[in-house]
């Protein structure tokens, strides 16, 4: 299930880089961002499964990636790792996200450590699925960077998913709940209707058809009033109202 949000209208402020007492360890600032940068730009590409094009820029940054562990590194590791599991290499990536989980949590990255770890929770299967996805949401809710705390909607959501497709439903309705709750914190209204899709398709595994079905119906209700549509959500009317007959 994919839902696009708005894009925005963005600046960079790169002034605070600049020192011009010293313009070497400027220059090493803006490598770093630039480095990071290129990560980026070679994960539009893997999501379009444009991979030999993603490997081409990662190798890149590869190349110019100083010693130690970084920021511009972690994204590295990351991206690769993701290019892989998209390509159906997956066994290739969970070295890349260990790695990567280690260095944020050395560089005190937490928002980019709970991306490791939720990237390990993907490629993962079963019990060690579950063990990073809890790893990640015990960082994230003790977290105090905002980044960090905005992952809990994906974590719980992916968690819930984890239980239903082992048939561990009441622990799959009960990480759907939470994914709801962080996502009405957040006041997006977008994320916040899949949320809500999410516990009513868990009622309905659970047999609650008539609960499930009356969240589905609010969320047309909500749908049509803004002159838009949600397959979605109407495919899980359809369903229910067969199997409630």
């Amino acid at each position: 299930m994919v839902r696009r949000l708005p894009l925005t209208k963005m600046t960079i402020d790169i002034d605070p880089l600049w020192d011009f007492d010293d313009p070497a360890a400027s220059e090493e600032r803006f490598l770093a961002l630039q480095s990071e940068v290129q990560t980026q730009l070679a994960r539009t590409h893997s999501l379009r499964k444009q991979f030999e094009q993603a490997h081409g820029l990662l190798d890149n940054v590869e190349n110019d990636l100083p010693p130690g562990e970084s920021r511009a590194r972690v994204r590295y590791l990351l991206e690769r790792g993701r290019t892989h599991s998209s390509a159906g290499e997956k066994e290739r990536a969970p070295l890349l996200f260990s790695q990567a989980w280690n260095d944020a949590l050395i560089l005190g990255e937490e928002a980019l450590a709970i991306d490791a770890a939720h990237m390990l929770g993907i490629v993962a299967a079963g019990d060690e699925s579950v063990r990073w996805n809890e790893e990640a949401l015990a960082l994230a809710g003790h977290s105090p960077d905002p980044k960090a705390r905005r992952w809990r909607g994906s974590l719980y959501n992916n968690l819930g998913w984890t239980y239903h497709d082992a048939g561990r439903l009441p622990e799959a309705l009960a990480c759907f709940q939470q994914a709801l709750d962080a996502r009405r914190e957040q006041g997006l209204p977008g994320p916040e209707r899949i949320a809500r899709w999410c516990v009513a398709r868990c009622l309905r595994s659970l047999g609650r058809l008539d609960e499930a079905l009356e969240i589905q119906q609010e969320l047309r209700a909500e749908h049509e009033a803004a002159q838009t549509q949600d397959k979605y959500v109407e495919e899980e009317i359809a369903t229910l109202l067969k199997e409630i007959q």
